[in-house]
């Protein structure tokens, strides 16, 4: 009997495929459809801090009383979380899995108030996308890792559900920003986000979005930092992000460690059809390696379980170019 349970960020799920936060995950009948194909858990769409406050400066260029402005800020704030919260009762009233909302915010004090209302509306759990772009010269690094922190101590201190930090890999030092954020209430790590990819047209000379999905390419990070943290951090729960584009890659980011993985791009490509066929071609691996339970192979090659874990840390290519003319 092949078990593929898993317990991730203190949530029990059914298997480790997480649908990952999107433009999918913004309608029940939809995110019932992914249940139905077999999804372990769903994270919402996230709803952004940026495009709220975007939101109300339009409505305050429009606005012929500069005076409202606090008025017009809060208006466009609590209709957008009334939506939200509606959203999440809306799927814990149709799906009988995980459902995790999301918030992609790059302050701490902004939230607060509204963590509350995603555990009262029956969220399973909380995930905070946390990206800010620091261009300023004269900014200190280390700031950016205290925004995290600040963050995640003021939600934790309001919520008892678990909350999990998505984060990018754009840090000096990934291992010891997640142990940072675990030493301050993170139940989860998701490793990684994805951002907006700018590319250049260069015939209407003009600044157009590139690639919106992932490639198999890009799992190789994924691969890496996961199995590092891992095998350095065993006390955190860690979801892979970003790459995930078949059963293969699944099984993959499992053996370095990780105890889920977000399925995005590979849904917009492939549809919710993806998701039962890489179950049941995990299932079917496991039976060949004779593993009963994800728990007898998860982690197994992460950066304490193999004989030389430096191979996670090179970077680079000497050994792939050295005998080449």
């Amino acid at each position: 009997m092949i078990d593929i349970k898993t317990k991730y960020a203190g949530l029990s799920l059914r298997n480790p495929l997480i649908v990952g936060s999107s433009g999918l995950t913004n309608n029940p009948s939809k995110i019932k459809e992914f249940e139905k194909a077999g999804a372990g858990a769903v994270v919402l769409k996230s709803l952004f801090e940026e495009q709220i406050e975007m939101n109300a400066d339009t409505l305050l260029q429009e606005s012929d009383y500069p005076d409202a402005a606090d008025y017009i800020r809060n208006y466009v704030k609590a209709h957008q979380v009334t939506d939200y919260i509606d959203l999440i009762q809306e799927v814990k009233a149709q799906c009988a899995i995980p459902v995790i909302a999301s918030i992609n915010c790059y302050k701490a004090d902004v939230w607060v108030d509204f963590a509350r209302q995603i555990e009262l509306a029956g969220a399973d759990a909380l995930e905070l996308n946390v990206f800010f772009l620091e261009t300023d010269l004269c900014y200190n690094g280390s700031e950016l890792q205290e925004r995290y922190i600040t963050i995640i101590r003021k939600v934790k201190e309001v919520v008892s559900i678990p909350v999990i930090m998505k984060i990018g890999k754009s840090f000096g030092n990934i291992p010891s920003l997640v142990d940072t954020l675990r030493a301050n209430g993170a139940d989860a790590v998701v490793l990684f986000n994805r951002y907006y990819q700018p590319d250049i047209d260069i015939n209407n000379l003009q600044l157009v979005s590139g690639n919106v999905f992932s490639s198999h390419s890009d799992l190789s990070d994924t691969i890496r930092w996961t199995a590092i943290v891992s095998g350095k951090i065993p006390g955190i729960s860690l979801a892979a992000s970003t790459g995930m584009h078949d059963w293969e890659d699944v099984i993959k980011c499992l053996l370095a460690g990780a105890s889920a993985v977000q399925l995005c791009s590979a849904l917009y490509t492939h549809g919710s059809e993806i998701i039962s066929q890489i179950l049941v071609c995990m299932e079917e691996w496991m039976h060949q390696m004779n593993f009963s339970a994800i728990d007898e192979f998860k982690g197994r090659l992460d950066y304490a379980n193999i004989p030389h874990p430096a191979v996670y840390e090179r970077s680079q290519f000497m050994k792939y170019f050295s005998n080449r003319d």
